[in-house]
């Protein structure tokens, strides 16, 4: 009785302790949002968008530092969430609407609050979700819609060099279209928990290499680019993944009805 008492009173204390490593680093991806938009008010838009993909690179470590030194909180993970609303939230928001969308008026000003309100319901409702497996996220997780809104600022950018641009209404549109698809229910892969990256860790390892060797050579364009590729590829993904369960349970609906009639008629 007292070793499950005192296993009870370890993990309540081990659900109520501050880990410094992996929260430092949520703050740090904190300080690179929140730095992000003293760069909007100051118009230097693509150093704000730069922050913003640098606190999406940190806020993809915490997490993976907590559950490797075993120091995964209840705080820890409330934290995350508060840190990524304002990064990822409130800073792409800022950025869209000082770059762009506030020359639209109450329809520029309604697409950003959106955009941060949208994320914050998709940040409430992970958090709460104690249905999915991990194997994917309900909506387009917020990160990604922030990268996406910073990729468009370079890829402007890198356009405004051959005197094209991207047109305004776009960038509303895009922000309005995000802002929904973060609330939806399309599925969209996770890939933290997919058995295959621990099979293949080394293949993996160079494709990821690859990856970072063609944003170097040209992020202005590759960043937008994986970004609407992840986002795009979403849908796709789980219309293919909704009709091959149908398959499934078609096929197996018939076996299972071949094996009643095969009980019912032994000598047919």
């Amino acid at each position: 009785m007292n070793r499950r008492y005192r296993h009870f009173r370890s993990e309540e204390k081990k659900k109520r302790s501050v880990p410094f490593l992996p929260n430092f680093i949520t703050t740090m991806s904190l300080f690179c949002g929140f730095y992000s938009i003293s760069f909007s008010l100051k118009q230097n838009f693509v150093m704000a968008a730069v922050l913003i993909l640098i606190a999406g690179f940190i806020d993809g470590i915490d997490g993976r530092v907590a559950r490797a030194t075993n120091s995964t909180s209840a705080f820890g993970k409330e934290y995350d969430s508060l840190s990524d609303v304002i990064a990822f939230g409130v800073s792409p928001a800022i950025l869209a609407f000082l770059w762009q969308v506030n020359q639209f008026g109450r329809l520029g000003f309604i697409a950003s609050f959106l955009f941060v309100a949208c994320g914050a319901l998709r940040l409430a409702r992970f958090n709460t979700d104690t249905v999915s497996d991990g194997s994917t996220f309900t909506g387009l997780p917020i990160p990604v819609a922030a990268a996406a809104v910073s990729g468009m600022v370079l890829l402007s950018a890198e356009l405004d060099r051959k005197d094209l641009m991207i047109p305004p209404a776009l960038v509303l549109v895009a922000v309005y279209a995000l802002s929904y698809l973060m609330v939806s229910t399309i599925r969209y892969p996770s890939f933290k928990h997919i058995s295959y990256i621990k099979a293949h860790p080394f293949q993996l390892l160079v494709a990821g290499l690859l990856v970072l060797g063609v944003v170097a050579y040209w992020p202005e364009v590759m960043i937008f680019t994986i970004a609407m590729l992840f986002i795009v590829g979403g849908p796709i993904w789980g219309t293919v993944v909704h009709f091959r369960e149908r398959a499934r349970e078609k096929k197996e609906a018939k076996s299972t009805e071949a094996e009643h009639l095969q009980q019912e008629n032994p000598n047919g």
